[in-house]
């Protein structure tokens, strides 16, 4: 009986055909590419080749680069790239599902009543704080009477007493004093200065071919970590300045704040470039 059942797997397998990267070998010898032709076009050595045509993508690195790399592979070959791409996430069994399959919901947590009655005791004490404070009655405001500060300085000749029994002069009302009060003047609010980023600089990537792409702006911040497409162009902004990483250089284009940008020569490493962009 076991032999039957290991026989009709064995039957099974054989039906499925091949899948991922044997599909791309298949497909390879069919168009009588040698192995050493297609590491060259995808940059790798014959053996990670190998090894991915043998479905064994841990040994390319990353996911994001396997992809990459069975992405391109399929099209120096002639393969439907969304066969490959089911076939790759069939065989991983990866966490990311293929793009036509729709994620799977998540379960709602319970509800926990206990912040909702912490917050509502919160409330009732804050409202009851304030009816308290509200409700006691208001202290009548001290009545501020004017008074006449005598001056130091001797009075003018014409106005002193010249004889005992004349009567001195009235002090002055309340209305007199108050034309007498000086006029506060409005004190005018200085400008504000208006403080801007001038670290904040502007950058455009337009690729002419598939280039694996990292860029890191001054805080840490990360603004692009992906295989940047061939046709495609990407703007970044971020903090000055910028720590970039291509994986094939010349696919490339770059303009800073909106000036053309060339990589320097010192900063490649074959076809791959490491550098550091600032503003202009």
């Amino acid at each position: 009986m076991s032999d039957e059942i290991d026989n009709q797997l064995v039957e099974d397998d054989e039906s499925a055909g091949p899948k991922g990267g044997e599909r791309l070998a298949e497909a390879r010898r069919a168009l009588q590419i040698t192995v050493i032709e297609i590491a060259k076009e995808l940059h790798l050595d014959e053996l990670k080749v190998r090894a991915m045509e043998s479905n064994d993508f841990d040994v390319i690195g990353a996911p994001v680069f396997a992809k990459g790399h069975l992405r391109k592979y399929a099209q120096l070959v002639k393969v439907n790239e969304a066969d490959v791409m089911a076939d790759y996430y069939q065989l991983t069994r990866s966490s990311g599902l293929p793009p036509t399959l729709a994620p799977r919901p998540r379960p709602r947590p319970p509800i926990s009543l206990g912040p909702w009655i912490g917050a509502i005791v919160v409330i009732l004490i804050a409202a009851s704080g304030y009816w308290w404070f509200a409700s006691q009655p208001s202290a009548p405001a001290p009545r501020v009477t004017g008074q006449v500060t005598p001056s130091s300085s001797p009075l003018p000749a014409e106005t002193a007493v010249e004889e005992e029994g004349e009567t001195a002069p009235e002090e002055p009302d309340d209305a007199e004093l108050e034309e007498l009060a000086p006029i506060s003047q409005p004190v005018a609010e200085p400008p504000r200065e208006v403080v801007t980023d001038a670290n904040l600089m502007q950058l455009s990537i337009t690729y002419v071919d598939d280039c694996w792409t990292e860029i890191t702006d001054a805080t840490g911040r990360r603004l692009y970590f992906d295989l940047g497409i061939s046709g495609r162009t990407i703007n970044l902004s971020g903090e000055s300045p910028f720590s970039v990483l291509f994986g094939d250089a010349d696919n490339v284009t770059l303009v800073v704040d909106g000036e053309a940008f060339q990589i320097p020569a010192a900063s490649r490493r074959g076809k791959t470039a490491r550098l550091t962009i600032t503003s202009p």
